[in-house]
């Protein structure tokens, strides 16, 4: 059954369109990421979404139910922020439980609330605290808290990790993810990191100005890339894309994962220009013609800036693309 279903959906301002035509369902109990650069929609899709901003065309449903004219507070979805919007003044129990007291529920069912999720995120013995006596991870389990109590069976983030140390970002990406799939919720979580996305989602529409640029599992955007945007945004170091080398065939680009780049004595000839040891592996960047080509080594490259190598990958690693329109084309024979 589907959660969220978005139909040809547009969010104009004046000739602008931060959203344009864009249309995806989101499944019940799945994680969706939105993913993509600054500026390409994905914030005000998600707003979208929860009615904080209405459409200019199209449709938003959510359960089933046309939800497009409806407020936030009619739309049973809850949400988490990219900052934590925490009331510094309330107690952690009381931050989580405040939108519970506000729809007046009764207080026998805020406390069971409370304790359940208190229990779910570890805040039991910080219940009594202020947000400013909190570190940053346990002020974004609060504001996890209070979208959990709200029972609701949506659940939208923006961002929310961008104001925590790498470290504590993927402490909190397990957590997160765990958390969804022990509840059973549908959530939506917006990003810029393709690591957060490849490694949350079930699900992941990648944006680039206003439109979907490729809609699908993260085993499809890395394995399968739409379009030169998709192959580029996917993976660290990005593909390499090239154009006139062996392989491309005419009015084709070649593209081949740095993974799947081997240094050999024979191939594609190219000079070293750059090594980066990053410990489990080093990525060797060559330029063979007007080509840059990045290569992932496992461990320490035998090579150094200036020497000549070959470059070689199999013919199965290789992805072809339309080099006027940029989309996915049929492989070469």
């Amino acid at each position: 059954m589907s959660a969220i279903s978005l139909h040809g959906v547009t969010k104009a301002w004046g000739a602008a369109r931060a959203v344009d035509n864009v249309s995806f369902e989101a499944m019940a109990g799945r994680f969706l990421v939105l993913l993509g650069p600054s500026g390409c929609g994905k914030s005000t899709t998600l707003r979208l979404i929860a009615g904080l901003e209405p459409v200019s065309s199209g449709r938003v449903k959510i359960g089933g139910i046309d939800v497009t004219a409806l407020s936030p507070s009619e739309r049973s979805i809850s949400m988490v922020f990219q900052s934590y919007a925490l009331f510094p003044h309330l107690s952690v129990a009381e931050n989580i439980v405040f939108g519970l007291r506000v729809r007046d529920v009764p207080p026998a069912e805020r406390k069971a609330r409370l304790a359940k999720a208190a229990a779910l995120l570890g805040l039991e013995k910080l219940l009594e605290r202020r947000p400013s006596q909190l570190s940053g991870g346990q002020q974004q389990r609060v504001a996890l808290g209070r979208a959990i109590v709200a029972e609701t069976p949506v659940c939208l983030m923006d961002e929310p990790l961008s104001n925590l140390d790498a470290q504590l970002r993927q402490e909190m990406r397990r957590e997160i993810r765990a958390l969804q799939q022990k509840l059973g919720i549908t959530m939506v979580y917006v990003t810029h990191d393709q690591t957060e996305a490849m490694t949350m989602a079930d699900q992941v529409v990648l944006l680039r100005e206003g439109r979907i640029a490729q809609d699908g599992s993260p085993d499809e955007l890395y394995g399968r890339p739409a379009n030169v945007f998709a192959a580029r945004f996917i993976g660290t170091p990005p593909m390499n894309v090239m154009e006139g080398v062996p392989g491309a065939g005419e009015g084709r680009l070649l593209g081949v994962r740095p993974e799947d780049v081997r240094l050999e004595s024979r191939g594609l000839p190219a000079t070293v220009e750059s090594i980066e040891y990053l410990g489990a592996d080093s990525i060797v960047t060559c330029r063979a013609g007007g080509e840059s080509i990045s290569a992932r080594i496992a461990r320490h490259a035998a090579a150094a800036p200036g020497d000549r190598v070959h470059l070689a990958w199999n013919a199965e690693a290789v992805h072809l693309f339309d080099a006027r329109t940029g989309d996915r084309a049929a492989q070469v024979d």
